[in-house]
């Protein structure tokens, strides 16, 4: 019979198979922020409609066509957060950070929701890894920023990963270049989709991130932002460049590269994979230097980016990347019995106190049940308990990798498992340089 309620279009279901990859992603970015000195922040998954309108802009895609928003009492409306950027700033300024002192350096792991056709890379929930830093306008810390996201890209190892850069200026400078884009497009505005040529009045840099493949190919002409900036951006931008050459990263002076939400100011930068479908774009951020201030603070200069988990974790799995171990059972008790069920509870509870993964029988099945389910959850060692065991004081350890059994006295059972758990360690996954930590790990301190 099929199911009348099934998961909404355009989202996915995390399963126990495959949460290791996100648990393996999730380790990697929150390792990689903490190693920058970033801090975790976490904040609403909802805020009030405006806030998205007044830090997003209103001509962007997000808040034209994107965006999920209710009507509460009165007239208030609310939106599940496209983006990241918008609540970490309303949040540091309402709960008073910004005056903690300089830089601020923060990051979230969130979902966000936007109302798109979902495809390859695209969904309408989805998770980003996202870092904000505040209080700095030095170029240094756009390529501490660049170099934050390298790493992360560099620690799931993935190649074919491109890093395109541009700056796209200040206000000032964006003055000219909005009349020289005004005047190009305007001269074909007959072959602008309707939404450009809305955008042709109130902010023709949105016609340059038009997905349409008509309007993309008329932006490929366009006056290229890079002429227009004034002089502290263009040597901001010269500045930025050579950082990142003496740290040795490659890098492409993107022109096109002018990001979808309004926001944005001076670098703006995306990191890029083939190996995603049509959404190409693993990583991208850059400055907002304005956005402090639209929201209510005092002029802050800032800059993050935000990355898409799925993206990461689809990238990974078409490149054949590894992704951590899920941790599995290391021992599963096998009760015969009434008695031998209490004995076999006692002996979990004793092991997972001391860290250990241990299972017994809660269903109340048989040998051979057991042992199949043993099986599939990838126990290590199996020990069955039966009248006969509880009399003798007598159990044996099975290895369910090699099948060898090994005899231990109920009363020195956790020694004999602690050495056998530690040779299988060692055999199949090499860990012989690492004693110490391991046997710390596995509680061998408690003994």
């Amino acid at each position: 019979m099929a199911l009348s309620v099934q998961r909404p279009k355009g989202t996915q279901d995390a399963l126990p198979s495959s949460i290791y990859k996100w648990h393996t992603v999730e380790q990697v970015v929150r390792d990689c922020a903490e190693q920058f000195g970033f801090r975790e922040i976490r904040t609403p998954v909802f805020e009030e409609t405006s806030l998205y309108i007044r830090s997003v802009g209103d001509t962007s895609d997000v808040v034209t066509k994107e965006m999920y928003t209710v009507s509460s009492k009165g007239d208030a409306t609310f939106t599940l957060r496209p983006e990241g950027t918008a609540g970490v700033v309303r949040a540091m300024l309402e709960n008073g950070v910004m005056n903690e002192g300089f830089p601020q350096k923060v990051y979230y792991i969130i979902p966000c929701f936007r109302h798109e056709k979902p495809q390859a890379g695209r969904l309408r929930e989805f998770h980003q890894f996202g870092v904000e830093m505040f209080g700095t306008a030095n170029p240094y810390a756009d390529a501490e920023i660049i170099m934050l996201a390298k790493s992360v890209i560099d620690s799931c190892g993935l190649d074919g990963i491109a890093l395109n850069i541009n700056s796209i200026g200040c206000p000032e400078c964006r003055k000219s270049y909005h009349a020289a884009l005004k005047e190009y497009f305007y001269a074909r505005r007959d072959e602008l989709c309707p939404t450009c040529l809305e955008r042709l009045e109130k902010n023709p840099m949105r016609i340059l991130d038009c997905k349409s493949v008509v309007c993309s190919e008329i932006a490929k002409d366009a006056p290229v932002i890079l002429d227009y900036l004034c002089s502290d951006c263009s040597e901001h931008f010269e500045k930025l460049k050579g950082i990142l050459g003496d740290y040795g990263v490659e890098y492409k002076v993107n022109p096109r590269i002018v990001r979808g939400l309004d926001y944005y100011t001076r670098t703006v930068f995306e990191f890029i994979s083939t190996d995603i479908g049509a959404q190409g774009t693993v990583c991208g951020g850059g400055r907002y230097d304005g956005l402090v201030r639209e929201l209510g603070g005092q002029p802050t200069p800032a800059l993050g980016f935000g990355l898409g988990l799925e993206r990461l974790i689809l990238t990974m799995e078409k490149q054949n990347k590894d992704f951590l171990v899920p941790k599995t059972c290391d021992i599963y008790f096998a009760p015969m019995g009434e008695k031998a069920a209490k004995k076999a509870s006692l002996m979990t509870m004793e092991l997972r106190e001391d860290g250990y993964a241990a299972e017994f029988d809660i269903v109340g099945r048989g040998l051979k049940p057991q042992m199949r389910y043993a099986d599939k959850i990838g126990a290590k060692f199996v020990c069955v308990l039966g009248d006969n065991e509880l009399e003798s004081g007598i159990v044996r350890i099975k290895n369910m990798r090699t099948g060898d059994q090994t005899e231990a006295s109920l009363d020195a059972f956790k020694t004999a498992f602690v050495s056998l758990i530690i040779n299988e360690t060692f055999e199949t996954e090499g860990l012989e340089d690492n004693l110490e930590s391991l046997t710390e790990g596995l509680g061998l301190n408690n003994i």
